[in-house]
């Protein structure tokens, strides 16, 4: 019996300056799985190795395959162990005050991946978390990203995260979520938490 198939493959933007992009689209993934569909989740500029949701996804495996493509938190082994927790530090996030050669060719690499899994037929989902974030800091291009978007296959569902979407991305989607910030626990000085944002 063949494995089911999407009715319909459609675009996908969660962008915005507030907490719940990365979440939702997880979110839209463990529905997928639950039906038997096949999940690919590609990270761009991020490398952090201790986030829950890389260990989570193992257990869905092999409908679930995810993906991390960027620089990794030096303290990674001490968070993930809850011996350590989130510092804030930026180092593992590309910055105007650092060179970032090495959070480029890491793009570059996931690019190469995304495109791969996008026209390759063997998933059904493919979310590209973050890639809104690698268009904005220049590590792709508006163009490049439209253009797998037109390579994508009928029955391909795609989804695009991160802040700071291009208004042609957000036009060339089928389905465009913004996440607004009303209030955020760093206002009063919360930091990252375990299990809640990593």
């Amino acid at each position: 019996m063949p494995r089911p198939r999407l009715e319909m493959g459609l675009v996908q933007v969660y962008t915005g300056n507030s907490k719940g992009k990365t979440t939702a689209a997880l979110g839209q993934c463990l529905r997928a799985v639950g039906h038997g569909f096949y999940v690919c989740f590609i990270q761009f500029l991020k490398g952090g190795a201790y986030t829950g949701e890389l260990y989570s996804t193992q257990r869905l495996y092999p409908n679930f395959q995810f993906r991390q493509y960027g620089v990794t938190c030096p303290y990674s082994a001490l968070i993930r162990q809850g011996e350590e927790k989130c510092r804030g530090c930026g180092d593992c996030f590309p910055s105007k005050d650092k060179d970032n050669s090495e959070h480029e060719r890491m793009t570059r690499i996931a690019f190469q991946a995304a495109e791969k899994a996008v026209c390759s037929g063997e998933y059904d989902l493919v979310v590209l978390d973050e890639i809104n974030q690698a268009i904005h800091v220049g590590f792709l291009t508006v163009e490049e990203v439209l253009d797998l978007l037109d390579k994508k296959p009928p029955l391909v569902e795609v989804i695009l995260t991160g802040r700071n979407a291009r208004e042609a991305i957000m036009e060339r989607a089928d389905l465009v979520t913004e996440m607004v910030l009303r209030k955020h626990p760093y206002q009063k000085g919360i930091a990252s938490r375990r299990g809640v944002e990593y």
